[in-house]
């Protein structure tokens, strides 16, 4: 297994600074700074996607796709 970390993308075309992701981002992993949003790898981010879901405009999306597999 790889020890890459994954990080949310942000599309910065998209993103109209609201400061939702921000505000809902647990680890701190996601800065507010002259208008624009930046991923911080504080080493806390375990992408619970929060900041893709509450975005209201579509501008965070996640690098892979989760799966869930019922046994």
């Amino acid at each position: 297994m790889s020890n890459i970390i994954e990080k949310p993308i942000i599309d910065q075309a998209r993103c109209n600074a609201c400061g939702l992701c921000v505000n809902v981002c647990s680890c701190d992993s996601l800065v507010l700074f002259d208008d624009i949003i930046t991923f911080v790898d504080t080493g806390e981010c375990g992408w619970c996607t929060m900041c893709e879901a509450v975005c209201p405009t579509g501008a965070i999306s996640c690098p892979y796709e989760i799966v869930i597999e019922q046994l």
